[in-house]
Order: C-alpha cells, then sequence, then structure tokens
C-alpha cells in the first residue's frame, strides 16, 4: 500500500473549542493547492480517511475536490491524539486498497511515520502544516515496514 499522509492546512487560532478551529483562508488555498497537486502528480487514493475536527475535514474536503474518484471517510480514532499504534491496527482494514490519504494532526502523524519508517519516536519529523507525506508499506502496515517516498510541504506544490 502507499500510504499519504496529510496535515491539516492552516487554522484560526480562536474558536469556542479546538475541536471548532476552522481553516483560514489561506488555509482553505493551501489544502486546495494540495488537492490540485495531487491531480497533476497521478497521485488519486482510493480513500481519504479524515480526521473528524473541524480543520481536517475542512482541509480533507478540499482536497477531495481535485480527486473526484477518491471516496471520503470521517475516522474517529484520527482525531487529536491519535495514537500511532492504534493507528497502524486501524489502517489494516484499509489494506485491500493500492492507496490511501489520512488526514490528521501533529504530532500524531510524525508518530505514525516515524512507526512506520523505524525511526524513534519524538521530534525526528516536523510536518508543518498542509504537508503531504508519501510512504510505502511493501511488506503490511508493521512498525519499520515504510520506505519513504516523498515529503513535500505545500509551498513546494
Amino acid at each position: 500500500m502507499l500510504l499519504y499522509l496529510l496535515r491539516h492546512a492552516e487554522a484560526e487560532m480562536l474558536a469556542a473549542s479546538d475541536e471548532a478551529r476552522r481553516l483560514t483562508p489561506k488555509g482553505g488555498e493551501q489544502a486546495l493547492r494540495v488537492g490540485k497537486f495531487c491531480q497533476r502528480q497521478g497521485i488519486e487514493p482510493a480513500v481519504i480517511l479524515t480526521s473528524p475536527v473541524t480543520r481536517a475535514l475542512q482541509t480533507a474536503k478540499f482536497v477531495a475536490k481535485g480527486l473526484p474518484e477518491s471516496e471520503l471517510v470521517e475516522v474517529p480514532w484520527a482525531r487529536c491524539g491519535m495514537d500511532p499504534w492504534a493507528a497502524l491496527d486501524e489502517l489494516k482494514a484499509y489494506a485491500k486498497f493500492p492507496s490511501v490519504l489520512l488526514v490528521g494532526h501533529q504530532p500524531d502523524l510524525a508518530g505514525l511515520a516515524a512507526a512506520l519508517l523505524g525511526l524513534p519516536s519524538g521530534p525526528a519529523l516536523r510536518v508543518r502544516k498542509a504537508l503531504l507525506i508519501g510512504i510505502e508499506t511493501p511488506g503490511g502496515l508493521a512498525a519499520g515496514s515504510g520506505t519513504l517516498q516523498f515529503f513535500i510541504p505545500v509551498r513546494l506544490m
């Protein structure tokens, strides 16, 4: 499987709650840019999994506009505080797909990427807003089984 990890785009700092924070206009533009980049590069995941938290869900919806063949699915396990080991178990349900995009949060996505790549947990990876990571997992979704394919910040898309 080719697993794409995308951190949500720029969100407002203040809202009624952390979960209610919405994308800023810049964040909307970033998310649209990611979707267009994916379309141009032939990155067409079969399914887009997203945290149900507002900023991640909005990011996923903007990206999905550029990827009309991809099914969008909210997964509660991807919300803020996602455990990388639990995420690996949850992702196994999607192993039948050749590629999957997961839209989530930091530091959760860095932890998941580090686990897949066999890196130590902690600040090994700095996942900025709207950054796209591609990890190939030819041996299945297990710790250390991944190979980094790309790590692209939105400003280069």
